[in-house]
């Protein structure tokens, strides 16, 4: 349970980096698009944040896969 959440916690201040770095370096981004949800679509976003948001949150959501398997792997 301590190996989980030493990942977990290593994750989220490692994302939360790229997510602060990723705010400092798109705020003279000139290129925007709309994202097409299922049924709305979104404010003009920069290219850049929609790409990088997406990396951090596959970032997120591998890490936490990974705990729950390898959690499940360590009750065997």
């Amino acid at each position: 349970m301590k190996k989980i959440v030493l990942y977990t916690t290593y994750s989220l201040v490692l994302n939360l980096t790229l997510l602060i770095f990723l705010f400092i370096s798109i705020q003279n981004s000139n290129n925007k698009k709309r994202v097409n949800l299922i049924f709305i679509e979104s404010i003009d976003l920069p290219i850049s944040f929609i790409v990088g948001s997406s990396f951090i949150m596959g970032s997120l959501f591998g890490n936490l896969i990974y705990s729950l398997i390898d959690n499940k792997k360590n009750k065997k």
